[in-house]
């Protein structure tokens, strides 16, 4: 029964709307005491992954890992990624934010980008950096498109989660994809999809100008929704037949019955992204695994608390979640 009744979560006074919650972090936060070193790997198929990885002050040696993943047209520089880092390593834990292919600052090389159901470079990043031989714990964190591979990652395939993978915590997902997509296209988010738009179709140009003759560019600036847009580039350039069966295919919403470890899912109702269709709660009450935990302020990788190390509640409770003897 993992319904977590009571969240401890209040926002400062001056944000007391979703919007504000989502847009003030995102546009104003800092967050200057993280320093990657960043390091490239190739993957199987001719491509690479840019890995930014982060240690705690003093670099004493830890064997434990939490691995962060960033939201839809995000990178690890992102302030809600690097406020994670620094929360993990101030808990004395390795940090790893990965950027998902042509999310680094650098087209990726092949005519495949991302998905929000792509578990297998998400594996990829695990099993590297298990490679090491250093790491005996990891820990997943991830937040909305991130959060969505995390949980799909987790209970897909239960088999396939390395064993050191003992936990997970993630915010503002979109458990259903189809539904969040439309949501997402109303009035009052057009501010937010209009920015997403922009830069996914900046990648189309992009991809095209990369690779001759493999990207149809036409009507590309009549397409202003995730649906249309997924149906003419994300589905077919990911295998699958259409938007509907991309969205069915990789929502995590599917796949939760199936998680296996201890997992926070964190999703504020006033979240302007997030359908109702998003709060699992029956999934969670079932589940020995997930612990659903719905408060009502936070906006859409929001979270913001006025704490003197400013850090923000997302970033507490993920640390509390992932480090405590039992969670909840």
């Amino acid at each position: 029964m993992p319904l977590v009744a009571d969240s401890a979560y209040q926002p400062p006074f001056y944000l007391f709307n979703g919007h504000l919650q989502t847009i003030v972090p995102s546009l104003w936060r800092t967050v200057p005491e993280v320093n990657y070193q960043r390091e490239r790997v190739e993957t199987e198929d001719g491509d690479f992954l840019d890995l930014d990885w982060s240690v705690p002050p003093g670099g004493a040696p830890t064997d434990t890992l939490g691995i962060v993943s960033h939201g839809l047209e995000g990178d690890a520089g992102r302030p809600y990624v690097r406020g994670m880092v620094r929360a993990l390593n101030r808990a004395g834990i390795d940090a790893l934010a990965w950027n998902y292919r042509s999310c680094s600052g650098e087209m990726n090389r092949l005519l495949r980008s991302y998905h929000l159901g792509d578990t297998d470079d998400l594996d990829f990043v695990v099993r590297y950096a298990l490679g090491t031989a250093r790491y005996k714990h990891v820990f997943l964190t991830g937040f909305s498109a991130g959060g969505n591979v995390t949980l799909k990652y987790l209970g897909e395939n239960p088999t396939r989660v390395p064993r050191e993978v003992q936990r997970a915590a993630v915010f503002s997902v979109p458990t259903d994809l189809k539904a969040s997509s439309y949501h997402i296209d109303r009035l009052e988010n057009r501010i937010y999809l209009n920015r997403f738009m922009k830069t996914l179709r900046e990648k189309m140009r992009q991809k095209a100008a990369l690779l001759p003759g493999q990207v149809d560019l036409t009507n590309l600036d009549e397409l202003h929704g995730f649906p249309e847009f997924d149906d003419r580039f994300t589905a077919p350039m990911h295998g699958f037949k259409s938007a509907e069966e991309y969205y069915a295919h990789a929502s995590s919403g599917r796949y939760l019955s199936g998680i296996r470890v201890p997992t926070l899912l964190v999703n504020a109702q006033n979240d302007p992204f997030l359908p109702p269709t998003c709060f699992p709660r029956e999934l969670a009450a079932a589940s020995p695994h997930l612990f659903l935990e719905t408060p009502a302020d936070g906006g859409h990788v929001g979270f913001a608390e006025g704490a003197p190390d400013g850090e923000y509640y997302s970033e507490r409770r993920a640390v509390e979640f992932l480090t405590s003897e039992v969670p909840g």
